[in-house]
């Protein structure tokens, strides 16, 4: 007997697959920040988000700004945005500081899920590590780490501006500015920055501690927690931490002496509002942003000094950008022992592998690159002095947000350079080259061959 089916189709035959991204990593990295962005903007454009009303590029200048970290703006942050507009702007600057993929990587634990081969690539591309299995620990220890600094930092400001301003102006300025700060931003709500506490020891001490404690990097916190010896400490921890401190200490003594006469910065100060004000602009160009002293008014000296800070940025898994401090110092040690003849490239008693080499120059090359290719786009839509193009075009690679006044004159054409320069920093260069050009694995090899070099 002939029994008689359905016809059964092939959709109903299988169960339905689940829909696969097929993005690469970086490319879904640069998809949330850029849709963070655009939600910003979104925000920032309400009605009820600023005093008066500003344009779509505007808005997308000032979001793009806040997720970046940089603190350039072409608006006044204080006078042109209402509460609820600083709020969202703080926001913007929390998630893309500490990172989208923390936020999203401790979400998913909080609710019980799991984190996919996927998500693994796409948090080591947000948390610039090799090891996944460190991923969730790296995550929830940056969100108490981040918040316990930003807690302390708030409570400082608030407890100091209570007299002048209040308490519910000095909670809301400490809130705000603790948070540009930790996450090296530079927003300020006055629009000369934090140039009125120039002599202030609070201000100054609590924001550089709370932008360089960002900016040093999470994973040298979390060695120096479990580990609590120098000698104990990983040599990305010592190279990073060594390397902050003679940067940070020859450009102190360096703008101390090269700004000492100037009538426009240091010379007006007391001995130790020099210092202080000295140490303020020596430090924040790592990506930081704020400033006490008129960046216009520094020596060209000065300014050709925080170009190379701002080139060289903070440390990996920070919230700092540039081409970071460990980059800078491979590089330095490979081009001396290079000139030395040697073959190993060799750094406190350990040897580093060709291909980290390889990593630290192409991260540069691309960050000149960016940088020029910015520079000559300046010059053909600006009409400003050639060092003012140079210095907002480093700035803005580096998410630092000093400005040499160029930033609120900017064209529409030079507002979206900047933009895109600010979205490349945050990501870094290296990411964007990736996006630029997939991988493709080959196994033909070629014969090796001298070349002429120099």
């Amino acid at each position: 007997m002939i029994q008689w089916h359905p016809a059964v189709s092939p959709l109903e035959r299988k169960p339905k697959a689940a829909v696969k991204i097929q993005a690469a990593p970086p490319v879904i990295l640069s998809g949330c920040f850029l849709l963070l962005i655009l939600s910003g903007a979104i925000l920032l454009k309400l009605p009820f988000a600023t005093t008066a009303p500003i344009s779509w590029l505007q808005s997308l200048f000032t979001a793009t700004s806040a997720v970046t970290v940089t603190g350039l703006v072409v608006v006044d942050t204080g006078s042109t945005f209402t509460l609820f507009g600083q709020i969202i702007i703080a926001l913007l600057i929390q998630l893309g500081g500490l990172g989208i993929m923390t936020f999203a990587v401790v979400t998913l634990i909080a609710l019980g899920g799991k984190i996919g081969f996927l998500q693994q690539h796409i948090a080591k591309e947000a948390f610039n590590q090799t090891d996944t299995s460190m991923l969730v620990t790296t995550a929830k220890s940056v969100l108490i780490f981040a918040f316990t600094a930003e807690t302390i930092g708030m409570l400082i400001l608030a407890l100091h501006w209570q007299p002048e301003l209040g308490w519910t102006t000095a909670l809301f300025h400490g809130f705000f500015y603790t948070i540009s700060a930790f996450n090296n931003a530079g927003f300020a709500l006055h629009p000369d920055s934090l140039m009125p506490y120039v002599d202030d020891p609070v201000v100054n001490l609590t924001i550089t501690g709370l932008f360089i404690t960002g900016g040093l990097g999470f994973t040298v916190w979390m060695d120096l927690w479990r580990q609590r010896r120098w000698q104990r400490l990983s040599l990305y921890s010592r190279i990073m931490i060594g390397g902050t401190v003679f940067i940070n200490l020859f450009a102190l003594l360096a703008i101390y002496r090269i700004e000492l006469d100037n009538s426009a910065t240091l010379a007006p100060l007391s001995e130790s509002g020099k210092w202080l004000a000295a140490w303020f602009q020596a430090v924040t160009p790592r990506t930081a942003g704020f400033n006490t002293l008129p960046i216009d008014q520094l020596e060209d000296a000065t300014t050709v000094l925080m170009l190379l800070l701002m080139f060289i940025g903070g440390g990996s898994l920070s919230t700092a950008s540039g081409i970071k401090v460990v980059t800078f110092v491979v590089l330095l040690v490979a081009t001396v022992q290079f000139l030395k003849r040697q073959d190993a490239i060799n750094l406190c008693q350990r040897q580093i592998q060709p291909r980290t080499v390889q990593k630290a120059l192409a991260l540069t090359l691309i960050s000149c690159a960016a940088v020029w290719l910015s520079i000559f786009l300046l010059t053909l839509t600006e009409d400003a002095p050639f060092l003012d193009v140079v210095f907002e075009a480093v700035s803005a690679l580096g998410t630092v947000g000093l400005s040499r006044g160029l930033t609120g004159a900017l064209s529409p054409e030079g507002e979206c350079i900047i933009i895109f320069m600010m979205f490349a920093g945050r990501l870094g260069p290296l990411t964007l080259a990736y996006l630029l050009a997939s991988p493709k694995t080959t196994h033909l090899r070629y014969p090796a061959t001298p070349l002429t070099i120099g």
